[in-house]
């Protein structure tokens, strides 16, 4: 008998000795991986923290008419300026056979020519700098069986998109090069819009590799909805930007909230056929910037209000809190950039701001979906 007891007493103990090693089996397995999913978010977000100052630099060469002073397109080679006194003259000479030096900036001295030479070769050995940061650790992480699965699917889709940015750039350039010293507005909407989606893709894997699966509670489903409606109103507005920017229609209907002392400017409905004033009838599309700025506005008010009224995690409701601030302070420099008559460092600040908002909706979207930890 006492030999029977011993036995189960020895059985009970293996079984719970098998027991708590299958509860600490999970625990440890999540350990062991955490620090590569760590690594890889990270990565993830260098390279997101580039593309923001790519997408900002973007814009000074706009803002500054430097974009159209490199003439050609050369990947590899381009990636090197001119190293003489010769290749500077040659630059320049290519340089003035085009519409901008012809039309606008006849007479410039070399020394003028370098200044904007210098910003458009940055921003374009910026963009150099993210392919290589992010090609050579996707290819690491690859290597070393840390990214498979469905998330190096997702990564080789934005190393893809990231080089067709590159030739999408140039394709805008070109456009500037033939008649007028302007690049088309639609090219301009385009390169900007797969900056963004690039953005975005990336922030959204690194925040579902670097954050725990938020708890859902019962009004967050609508709630996320309404911050997923919020990014996609940002992007939507970003893309009328470019329609701004492309037509200099910031240049006019420089009074606010009113443009010239009505609600809906003269001329909306000038252009044909009527789908034409949306992109290239000035008023039509600064009216309708303003419009899309209100809405977002509207929206992340409604988001917050929505927000106190329920029992959220805390860093749920820092990431609304986020959304509202900067949606305040991001229709505050457009005002400002407007009434000013877009000076260049307040326009600059305007589409930075963009492009903060738009991360902080995506952040707050994705808290509120409960997805974070998914990427994997």
């Amino acid at each position: 008998m006492a030999e029977v007891v011993g036995n189960e007493l020895r059985g009970e103990d293996r079984r719970r000795i098998e027991r708590l090693m299958k509860v600490d089996a999970l625990p440890s397995a999540e350990i062991s991986s955490a620090p590569k999913s760590r690594a890889i978010a990270l990565w993830l977000y260098l390279c997101f923290a580039m593309v923001f100052v790519m997408v900002v630099l973007g814009g000074m060469t706009r803002l500054t008419q430097s974009g159209l002073s490199i003439v050609e397109w050369q990947p590899l080679l381009g990636a090197l300026p001119p190293l003489s006194d010769r290749g500077w003259a040659d630059a320049f000479a290519k340089y003035q056979q085009f519409p901008e030096y012809r039309k606008l900036n006849e007479g410039m001295s070399l020394a003028e020519f370098k200044a904007i030479f210098w910003m458009e070769w940055t921003h374009r050995l910026w963009g150099r700098l993210i392919g290589v940061v992010f090609a050579l650790p996707f290819a690491w992480f690859v290597i070393k069986g840390r990214l498979r699965g469905g998330l190096a699917l997702q990564c080789s889709g934005i190393l893809a998109l990231g080089g067709l940015q590159g030739a999408l750039g140039w394709y805008m350039v070109q456009s500037g090069l033939v008649d007028e010293p302007d690049v088309s507005p639609y090219r301009l909407a385009a390169h900007l819009g797969l900056a963004m989606i690039v953005l975005g893709w990336m922030l959204w894997l690194a925040l579902g590799l670097d954050s725990p699966r938020s708890r859902r509670h019962e009004t967050a489903q609508a709630l996320w909805r309404w911050a997923a409606i919020l990014a996609i109103l940002i992007f939507l507005q970003a893309l009328a930007g470019a329609f701004v920017a492309g037509l200099d229609a910031g240049l006019t209907f420089n009074t606010f909230p009113l443009m010239n002392g009505r609600l809906i400017p003269g001329g909306y409905f000038d252009l044909s056929p009527w789908w034409a004033n949306a992109f290239e009838n000035v008023a039509a599309v600064q009216f309708n910037h303003r419009l899309l700025g209100i809405t977002i506005l509207a929206v992340s008010v409604w988001l917050w209000w929505r927000a106190r009224g329920g029992e959220h995690a805390s860093e749920i409701r820092f990431a609304i809190h986020v959304v509202l601030a900067a949606t305040l302070i991001q229709v505050t420099l457009g005002v400002l950039t407007l009434l000013y008559v877009v000076p260049i460092p307040l326009a600059i600040l305007h589409q930075a701001g963009a492009m903060v908002l738009f991360a902080a909706a995506l952040w707050a979207a994705h808290r509120l979906s409960g997805s974070a930890g998914n990427a994997r």
